[in-house]
């Protein structure tokens, strides 16, 4: 997007300077430059001037004036806590309380579930990075510190300086909502902010970068020791860190690989398809544990993205921006390959607003309007946006202007690196469904199902998860939830203690529609079983009886044997569809403890919290 007066708060000069500069950078230089800014802010008080920005595009060089130092000493400890389903927030709050410790800083970090809440009010200074899951919802380790804040137990927190870095997905309607609900509490228990709250999407690199210079400059100015040359410092070694990531492969630099095999797991007959593939990591240096996953960046359909283009009358050769840093392509490409298509999100709508000649589309976003809103985006895409809301004033380089990266798409990983070395198998359902008139399709299951063949590759990266995980002793006991594809990640776990020799018992809970169908890697478990890497399977196919039977049902059948595991010390693993089945298991899980333990549901519930406390209750939902 140009920047101009009235979109802006810059006069003429400073936007045409700006205009010229930043597309012209690079995503390193653009957090060093943000990094820089904040410290000649911090150290002159005053927004940067004209010439300050023709300097920086002239020669950029760090800032070496060194903050006043006007204020009383300050504790330097400062505690980073993270929430996190997938790892995200864990790898990030681990880099930044590295850069902090560089910086002279002693850091604490821990997840929100290790950190003991009786000394929050001895804090001082407080970072919190954390991811929201489901519906607005805490990710597991965060449940517990949010139920605290919340509750009559918190101390005031006047003493407290804290910042929230905040990762969520705007196509859901609780976007960043924990972060929120963390950032507001903290205030109402009389914390101060070091710096205000960033919301991240799901392309969330130079917000990080962002928030991270901020808080370095927060953090110099309250214990007057670090300099504004120190402060550029460290955010370009922030950007340099960035850099380097993508140099390797990584979810910035994704590694191409070919597709080895692609199967459809799912018998004749069955209304599923469900994929198998294989894909090479030769040549990547990428590896994996169980229970990681890969990300996968797909392509949106072709016939989608080519309705979108002749609906509005356009070239499709025509050359629009690619990305941020510059990069131009044709408009098919850039549709086909880049952005987001398929999701609608209230952002979106809010820019869209400025293209579109139709009243409409500025009467839904208008306030009052959220649920109408919400029931519009509802699956919808761009393209019903383009037909709804026409006439439009809008140049194809406006319209992708205003669209969000095309995310990639996680997958649980469904092999043991050990078992397959350099490669990786994934398990993917083709999804496919009728909405508001017309067919639609998931972006990559489809892409995978129906334009993938072996000898092709995908761009692809490892997303490490360390919070689901097996016992590193090999001899504790395992029970494992996974319907349909979420039973991924245990072909994996079996794999691994099978190279292992690992003695320790498992147990799996499968359960689909049909057994003759719909039985996804059955002679995988039949082997398993035989050769004693497998303990136990039991399972449900929902269709197959007259009154249906799920994955809960045949935990609370096999309750007193189950209850027995977990007091032997069994780990359980949860994986798949957190709205629904994951709630249902969470339940039968509490009727088993309640009435095999002869336990009250309070004492229920706190069995369960204590085995997720100690890694023992792990789940992998989305």
């Amino acid at each position: 997007m140009q920047l101009q007066v009235t979109n802006s708060p810059f006069n003429q000069e400073q936007a045409e300077l700006l205009n010229r500069l930043l597309p012209t950078l690079t995503e390193s230089q653009r957090v060093w430059l943000t990094g820089y800014l904040f410290a000649s802010q911090a150290s002159a008080g005053a927004a940067p001037a004209v010439s300050e920005i023709q300097a920086i595009a002239a020669a950029p060089a760090a800032a070496e004036t060194v903050i006043a130092i006007n204020q009383p000493a300050v504790s330097k400890e400062v505690t980073i806590l993270f929430g996190s389903q997938t790892g995200n927030c864990q790898r990030l709050a681990t880099g930044f309380g590295r850069k902090l410790e560089e910086q002279g800083f002693q850091v604490t970090l821990a997840a929100m579930n290790k950190f003991k809440t009786n000394g929050l009010k001895k804090v001082e200074n407080l970072l919190l990075v954390v991811s929201t899951h489901g519906e607005g919802e805490p990710p597991d380790n965060a449940r517990a510190f949010h139920e605290f804040l919340y509750s009559k137990r918190a101390p005031q927190l006047e003493n407290l300086h804290f910042s929230v870095l905040a990762l969520g997905d705007t196509s859901y309607e609780f976007f960043c909502q924990t972060g929120k609900d963390f950032d507001k509490r903290l205030e109402e228990l009389g914390g101060k902010r070091l710096s205000p709250r960033v919301d991240c999407d799901l392309d969330y690199d130079e917000p990080v970068a962002s928030w991270s210079a901020q808080v370095l400059n927060s953090l110099g100015n309250r214990v007057n020791a670090v300099s504004g040359a120190a402060l550029a410092a460290a955010a370009t070694d922030l950007a340099n860190d960035i850099a380097a990531e993508q140099s390797a492969y990584s979810r910035t630099n994704p590694f191409r690989a070919e597709v080895l095999a692609n199967l459809n797991l799912n018998g004749r007959g069955s209304d599923r398809e469900t994929r198998h593939l294989e894909l090479s990591l030769e040549g990547s240096n990428l590896q994996y544990e169980p229970g990681d996953s890969l990300g996968i960046y797909p392509e949106n359909h072709p016939a989608l993205v080519d309705a979108i283009i002749q609906e509005f009358g356009w070239n499709p050769e025509e050359i629009v921006p690619i990305n941020k840093n510059g990069e131009q392509g044709s408009l098919r490409e850039a549709l086909l390959k880049h952005y987001e298509i398929t999701a609608l999100t209230k952002p979106l709508l809010t820019q869209a607003a400025e293209l579109s000649l139709h009243a409409g589309l500025r009467e839904l976003i208008a306030p009052g309007k959220e649920q109408e809103l919400k029931s519009y985006i509802n699956g919808r895409d761009l393209l019903d946006l383009v037909q709804d809301f026409a006439p439009w004033q809008a140049s194809a380089s406006s319209l992708v202007a205003i669209l969000r990266k095309l995310p990639a798409r996680l997958y649980s990983i469904a092999s043991s690196f050990k078992a397959n070395e350099d490669e990786v198998h994934l398990t993917i359902r083709a999804v496919r469904y009728e909405s508001h008139g017309r067919d639609r399709y998931g972006v990559c299951s489809i892409h995978c199902a129906e334009r993938v063949q072996p000898g092709d590759s995908l761009p692809i990266y490892i997303q490490q998860n360390p919070n689901f995980k097996l016992p590193a002793n090999p001899e504790t006991p395992i029970i494992m939830v996974g319907p349909g594809t979420g039973v991924a990640p245990f072909r994996a776990f079996l794999e691994e203690r099978e190279e292992l020799g690992a003695e320790g018992k498992s147990w799996l809970f499968y359960g689909d529609r049909h057994f003759v169908t719909d039985f996804l890697y059955q002679t995988d478990w039949q082997r398993m079983l035989k050769d004693g890497v497998l303990t136990k399977l039991d399972v449900a196919f929902s269709r197959d009886t007259e009154e249906k039977v799920y994955v809960q049902h045949r935990l609370l059948e096999k309750s007193r044997e189950l209850f027995a595991w977990l007091q032997e010390g069994a780990y359980v693993y949860i994986c798949g569809d957190e709205k629904h089945m994951a709630h249902d298991v969470h339940t039968a899980l509490l009727t088993v403890i309640e009435q095999e333990g002869g336990l009250s549901t309070e004492e229920a519930a706190a069995y369960l919290e204590n085995l997720q406390q100690e890694q023992r209750y792990q789940r992998d939902v989305y």
